[in-house]
């Protein structure tokens, strides 16, 4: 049910990375190529990692969890930062979100990571829900800042 992701994998984690971006309502902002997706999971120094989720029957993609390590200076070990979590609507309910945070909870027990993070927007009350039934915790104390664009260029050029 859950997989590695692999380089034949790209252009079906490129079009879940837009449904996702379209589901957030940000699909403007998804300029990722399958290239540049390819390059980040499968090049020569890969920056980030993906696992499938499929459909128990067809063996299709259903889903995908793409993530990064991370570091905590307080505790001194890495941890995974994931950056998306998604599943198709026809297969939400299914267990593919679960099974899909599994893998990644079992990754950081395996190799000694004190931390699984990721973001979810205030409005998306079904996974703010799904995530809380797991015992995760919300951060509410953290703003997250960000620099894009005309402000990043303009602090770093």
């Amino acid at each position: 049910m859950i997989r590695d992701a692999t380089s034949a994998d790209i252009p079906v984690i490129h079009a879940m990375v837009r449904e996702l971006a379209d589901y957030e309502k940000a699909l403007d902002e998804a300029r990722a190529t399958e290239e540049q997706l390819r390059d980040a999971l499968f090049g020569e120094r890969p920056a980030a990692f993906a696992h499938i989720a499929e459909d128990d029957t067809t063996g299709e993609p259903v889903g995908f969890a793409l993530w990064f390590l991370n570091f905590s200076t307080w505790r001194g070990v890495h941890g995974i930062y994931l950056e998306d979590l998604y599943v198709r609507p026809e297969a939400r309910g299914g267990g593919h979100g679960k099974a899909l945070l599994t893998e990644l909870a079992r990754i950081c027990v395996q190799r000694g990571y004190e931390r699984l993070e990721w973001s979810v927007l205030n409005w998306n009350e079904p996974s703010i829900a799904f995530y809380r039934s797991l015992g995760a915790k919300p951060q509410d104390e953290w703003t997250v800042f960000r620099l894009t664009d005309e402000a990043l260029n303009s602090l770093g050029g």
